[in-house]
């Protein structure tokens, strides 16, 4: 009977792993396959921690409140120029709607800025499903008891119902809609799991 082939992952998996992450010296090959399968498919949107599993949906943001605040000054300083150039040439209505536009784009921007950090965290620690739905700097947390919990994914595309009891929340705004039955999946396996 042929001896099982051995590799050394440390040496042929160097500097794609970091240095601090102790890997088995030497494994068969058939165990080393078992384990890439194991551990680069079992949580695709999840993280796992010391203190649980945690799923963090966030908006997809392109520009940071901060650097929308910088966007509108120099907007605001231009149209300021410009209309402080045509005040002095006689046009003095042109200062007034530039003010206008300036507060109107303002309050656009303010009501962008209170949404721009809005996130959805759902937790899986001890016995408990946690859900933290954060809103125009408003928290809303739910807990609900692990063995009770539901996870239902809506119709084609909808939001992740979490059901326990009498309450209820919906999750997975911040997804792709093909991705959210990948949450459901992935929540009712760490249910299941733990």
């Amino acid at each position: 009977m042929k001896a099982a082939a051995t590799i050394d992952i440390n040496q042929s998996l160097q500097g794609i792993f970091p240095a601090h992450l102790k890997l088995p010296v030497a494994v068969s090959e058939h165990d080393w396959w078992w384990m890439v399968g194991q551990t680069s498919n079992v949580f695709r949107l999840g993280t796992v921690s010391d203190d649980g599993l945690h799923w963090t949906l966030r908006r997809n943001c392109s520009v940071t409140p901060m650097q929308l605040g910088a966007t509108f000054a120099a907007l605001a300083a231009l149209s300021l120029t410009v209309a402080a150039f045509f005040w002095v040439y006689g046009a003095v209505l042109v200062l007034p709607f530039a003010v206008l536009e300036l507060l109107s784009l303002a309050a656009a921007f303010v009501v962008y800025a209170r949404h721009a950090a809005d996130s959805e965290r759902v937790s899986l620690r001890g016995g408990r499903l946690i859900v933290e739905l954060e809103t125009a700097g408003r928290v809303r947390r739910i807990e609900f008891v692990r063995e009770w919990v539901r996870i239902e994914p809506r119709s084609r595309g909808g939001l992740v119902d979490v059901r326990s009891g009498g309450s209820s929340v919906q999750v997975g705004r911040y997804l792709r809609p093909e991705l959210r039955p990948v949450l459901a999946r992935e929540i009712r396996q760490a249910l299941s799991a733990m």
